[in-house]
């Protein structure tokens, strides 16, 4: 006869999706929400770069400007946590 705890089941209720992604968002609040104001920010800088100064670019333009983003982002956050490594 093997020794079992009583106390523990033999077989954990299985997580839920929704479970999953409410420990997702917490453990990830802030990174989240800071990916989500540097979107808002750049595609509507870009948005209006676009159709103020720009009105007569052809339309692959803007999508070089959304894609600048990418390395935009990556820059920006690199160089935010180097200063805060200096600081």
């Amino acid at each position: 006869m093997p020794d079992t705890d009583p106390t523990q089941p033999d077989d954990p209720e299985p997580e839920t999706v929704v479970d999953r992604l409410r420990s997702h968002v917490s453990e990830n609040r802030g990174g989240m929400f800071y990916d989500l104001v540097f979107a808002l920010v750049w595609v509507t800088s870009v948005s209006l770069l676009y159709n103020g100064l720009f009105t007569d670019a052809p339309q692959w333009v803007l999508y070089m400007f959304m894609l600048a983003g990418i390395p935009a982002y990556y820059g920006f956050f690199l160089s935010l946590s180097m200063a805060k490594e200096q600081a």
